[in-house]
Order: C-alpha cells, then structure tokens, then sequence
C-alpha cells in the first residue's frame, strides 16, 4: 500500500490536484475536514466525540483524527493507497502517523509538497473567495494568520521528511496543467 502526504501552504492547489492524483494513481483521498464530517454523519463513536467538541466551540484533538486516519487505512481495500491532505500539520501528527503506519509495517511513501510564495497565498485565496462567496477568504487578516500558523505549524514538517528522504517539492506557481505533470512526474517514480 502507498501512503502520499499532499503538503503545501494554503491556495496552492491542493484540493484542485489531489481529484487527478486519486484517480490516475487509484488512491483514497483522506481529508481530515471531510473525515471528521463522515464519521459524525455516521454516527461513530470517535465521530460522537468529535460532534461534542464542535458544537462546544473545541478543536478536535489529535487522537481522535488519528483514529479516524488508522480507521479509514484499515477500512478501505479497494485502492493501491492513500492520500492524505490537511494530515499531518505538526510534528506530533506526523510522529503519530509514523507509529499506525509502523504498527503495518508500512512508511509514509512520499510527501508530495506544492509550493507557492506568501504574495501568491494572498491572490489566490482571494481569488476564490470572490469566486466561492466563502467570507472568510476575503479578510486579509484571516488570510496572513493562516499564512503565519502554516509557516510556524505545518512548515517544520519539510525538514521531518527531507531528513526522511520523502520529501519532494512542486513549483506551484504554473497553470493546474504544468503543476499537474510535474506532481506526476514525481509520483510515477513510486
């Protein structure tokens, strides 16, 4: 089984890439956002909990996305692998992700990053919410804290995997189509 990281700050394309990476590769896409709403929706023990949080305003606490990710690898067969987006974001996730790929026997396979500079985050994520009427992309403060809580968060993760060797970086600034080849030219290595 092969387990792909899709990793990038946020308005680099991810969301729009991953669609094509699940189906050339034949892979399940595990977004924590989307999870955490399948599982409430069905009504999972680890989705009960998570429902409580919520509604009280709490964020979900790493177990149980962790125990939502270990679920959805032991749950779903008919795929060559996973690919997970929006998971890990710190270094204790991505620990956490080791250890329940360690417990199979299995590694991450490659962390396939798309990078794109912070004057690029801005445009883009303004861009879509122009496009998607989504409110809170249209705020610059909301944009520059989430640009901030990427590079303090989330950015340590690229030395984690450099150091691994599963660490492969995409020029995200081309059209959907050269950032496509590109992320494809990296996965057909594995």
């Amino acid at each position: 089984m092969k387990y792909y990281i899709l990793f990038g700050p946020p308005g680099a394309g991810k969301g729009t890439q991953a669609t094509a990476m699940v189906e050339k590769y034949n892979l399940h896409h595990i977004s924590t956002g989307a999870l955490l709403r399948k599982e409430i929706a069905a009504g999972t023990e680890l989705g009960i909990q998570a429902k409580t949080l919520i509604e009280n305003g709490c964020l979900v606490p790493d177990e149980i996305v962790e125990g939502m990710i270990e679920n959805e690898f032991k749950n779903v067969t008919d795929v060559d692998g996973f690919l997970l987006d929006g998971f890990p974001r710190t270094l204790a996730q991505a620990e956490a992700l080791d250890a329940i790929l360690a417990n199979e026997n299995d590694t991450v396979t490659a962390t396939v990053s798309i990078m794109i500079p912070d004057e690029m985050i801005m445009q883009r994520i303004k861009g879509r919410a122009l496009k998607e009427g989504r409110a809170d992309d249209a705020k610059e403060d909301v944009i520059n804290n989430r640009i901030v809580t990427y590079h303090n968060q989330t950015e340590p993760l690229i030395g984690y995997y450099s150091t691994a060797g599963k660490y492969h970086e995409i020029d995200g600034t081309g059209s959907i189509e050269e950032v496509r080849k590109l992320i494809f030219e990296v996965m057909d290595r594995f």
